[in-house]
């Protein structure tokens, strides 16, 4: 369980803003807001935070869970949750109440409104978009857990992986050692992407064998304490072509450009823009995607690496830098690690080299 003094900050912080935006209170809904302010695990509850109180509405489900786990909220049990919200409002004192705009339902929404009466309902949206963006030293060490036990997992894996294997059976044998090691659950669905599945950026894994002049991208990654770690890497099966070969020198170069470039106070958009040029003209036009995105609680977080983001890096930030190279229809690349942005430069938490791994 988390420090209890981490809680009563990042609560500090939106008494902060409450007071910045004339609130009476601020109602959260989204599990992992709600666990990042409480430490509550559950499936589903309310946060109401007040400038002299927050109330953690649960039902009977998790009444004893919620007590336990979030000692420094008061906890209260409801039948009908709407009667759970007008109550809680009331306690509170609260007439102007801030929500997540980007969370709440339309539904949700109408029913506030018919429910709950003698309060106004502000929507939230950039004011809570960096909440949980910059990581404390408790979420830094279990996202390193995580990534450790990951890394591990995958080093496992690129040793015994052979051709003949199916991505299927890859992608099993991964997460059941990644559950060996201490993995609470995988973080999203594995990716492992052989032959021309490998120019999917977000293939599934398929019965599809594994053969010599494969590309096999392996997207892979597990939470530990709630915080989630992102690796990728990309193995060579067999001899590789010249213009497979060349394509992942291009990708590796522009990963470790980007690495060697972050620090706090750089754009988001540089790092991009950054990973595109040292592609080139060749090869920029084969990458898809962003460069990268926070990591936390969730797997994707603010900030955004991506040319049209507006963010800017602090130190704490937790990101990935994931450059790609993908050919339809042929074979692709991709190359990630997730960092840790510091002051004057950034450190590396997965730990998995990603020099060329040619397995014959």
């Amino acid at each position: 369980m988390c420090a209890v003094s981490y809680f009563s900050s990042r609560i500090k912080f939106i008494k902060k803003l409450m007071t910045s935006c004339c609130l009476d209170a601020v109602m959260f809904s989204d599990m992992n807001n709600i666990r990042y302010l409480t430490g509550f695990t559950g499936s589903e509850a309310t946060l109401m935070v007040g400038l002299k109180d927050c109330v953690l509405l649960v039902d009977g489900r998790y009444t004893l869970q919620a007590a336990y786990e979030a000692q420094h909220v008061s906890v209260f049990e409801y039948e009908n949750k709407f009667a759970g919200i007008r109550q809680a409002l009331k306690k509170l004192g609260a007439r102007k109440t801030g929500f997540e705009a980007v969370v709440m339902s339309v539904a949700m929404h109408q029913n506030l409104l018919r429910e709950v009466e003698k309060t106004e309902f502000i929507p939230l949206t950039d004011e809570l978009k960096f909440l949980r963006a910059k990581k404390d030293k408790y979420e830094i060490s279990s996202m390193k857990k995580a990534a450790a036990i990951a890394s591990g997992a995958l080093a496992v894996i690129v040793d015994e992986i052979r051709p003949g294997w199916t991505e299927i059976e890859t992608a099993l044998r991964l997460e059941r050692e990644a559950r060996r090691r201490g993995a609470e659950q995988i973080a999203f669905e594995t990716i492992v992407a052989s032959g021309k599945n490998s120019a999917l950026p977000h293939a599934r894994p398929s019965g599809r064998k594994i053969e010599k002049g494969d590309f096999v991208v392996i997207d892979f990654g597990v939470k530990y304490q709630g915080y989630c770690s992102d690796e990728t890497c990309t193995l060579a099966f067999g001899e590789l072509t010249a213009a497979q070969k060349n394509a992942y020198r291009a990708t590796l170069r522009a990963h470790d450009e980007a690495i060697a470039y972050i620090r706090e106070g750089v754009t988001a958009a540089s790092v991009d823009r950054l990973v595109r040029e040292m592609l080139g003209k060749k090869y920029s036009c084969r990458f898809v995607h962003s460069t990268g995105h926070g990591v936390g609680l969730e797997v994707h977080e603010a900030p955004r690496l991506a040319l049209q983001s507006p963010d800017i890096l602090s130190a704490g930030m937790v990101v990935t830098v994931e450059p790609g190279v993908y050919y339809p229809g042929k074979w692709g690349i991709r190359i990630e690690d997730t960092i840790l942005v510091k002051k004057n430069g950034c450190e590396i938490l997965t730990k998995l080299d990603k020099k060329l791994t040619v397995i014959k």
